[in-house]
């Protein structure tokens, strides 16, 4: 698997974006981050269509992918993900996203993802945070008891498992969870947990042997 993992939206490396994927690839948004409780709905769509838009103007064929969509049917979402080229994951509350996957199979289904060499990742915030192995470096920056799911009401802390680190985006960044993020790092460092952090802009690019 290819990554493209960005601090916040695409960062300044879109010239390298551009070229991770061949022209037409077809790309699934996952925009589930932002299913919590409270949402502004007209912000929530309005990022999604702009994010949908800047990667068709990238070349490549964009779709919504709503896990809500496929919640219960996890074979469904196999064969939608065999159809696509790669995914882009938005930022939003990543503890909501992590119920998204595990209501839709996403989570299982990504261990064979992981494998496919030409299968792209790419995000932001939330959609970078949740491939680390916990989501407990994050828990003072995002709720983890907003349950927009009738089906879960428990936090999970589990994460995708491609970092045994903290990915820590937005660090002293013009970004208003900055000053938790600072947090965060302080709290990685009183209990001696490994982190990165990436500055708004900055982008992180590898591939999976790199990960592993």
């Amino acid at each position: 698997m290819k990554f493209y993992l960005s601090s916040y939206k695409f960062g300044n490396h879109c010239n390298e974006l551009s070229k991770m994927l061949p022209q037409r690839a077809k790309i699934g948004h996952i925009n589930n981050s932002r299913d919590w409780l409270g949402v502004n709905e007209y912000n929530r769509q309005k990022s999604l269509n702009e994010e949908m838009l800047f990667l068709e103007n990238l070349g490549f064929k964009c779709e919504h992918l709503d896990l809500k969509d496929y919640f219960g049917k996890e074979e469904l979402l196999k064969k939608k993900l065999d159809e696509l080229d790669g995914i882009w994951v938005c930022g939003g509350n990543t503890f909501v996203l992590r119920q998204a996957m595990k209501l839709s199979g996403f989570d299982i289904l990504f261990k064979d993802l992981l494998r496919r060499k030409d299968f792209f990742w790419g995000g932001y915030s939330a959609g970078i945070c949740i491939l680390c192995d916990s989501l407990k470096y994050i828990d003072q920056v995002d709720d983890s008891k907003n349950f927009p799911y009738k089906e879960i009401n428990t936090a999970i802390y589990e994460g995708l498992g491609v970092f045994n680190y903290a990915l820590l985006p937005h660090y002293r960044s013009n970004h208003e969870k900055s000053e938790l993020i600072e947090k965060e790092v302080e709290h990685c460092i009183k209990n001696k947990w490994l982190f990165k952090v990436l500055k708004d802009g900055e982008v992180f690019i590898f591939d999976n042997d790199f990960a592993e």
